[in-house]
């Protein structure tokens, strides 16, 4: 079975247009080109492939929610979501 790192580097390197070799856990998306439709689309992907609801607020790195801010924390929040998932 991937892990969640492994698939979500994956939906990240498929939107970045770069190899997984080039994702790593203190990437912010915007230095790997990853635009805010990047964003979102990456959002969908996320949602899909680990069958979650990323919150709604999840473009607002600032406020409660979902963190964006880099790779590793966005692989941090969705195993987060998939614990209260599986709880």
């Amino acid at each position: 079975m991937t892990s969640v790192a492994d698939r979500v580097t994956l939906i990240i390197a498929d939107k970045a247009m770069r190899t997984p070799e080039d994702i790593t856990p203190e990437a912010r998306l915007a230095d790997l080109g990853v635009d805010s439709l990047g964003m979102v689309e990456a959002i969908f992907a996320f949602e899909e492939a680990f069958d979650i609801t990323i919150p709604f607020n999840a473009q607002d790195v600032a406020g409660p929610g979902f963190d964006i801010s880099t790779v590793g924390a966005i692989i941090a929040g969705i195993e987060g979501l998939l614990a209260q998932k599986a709880a």
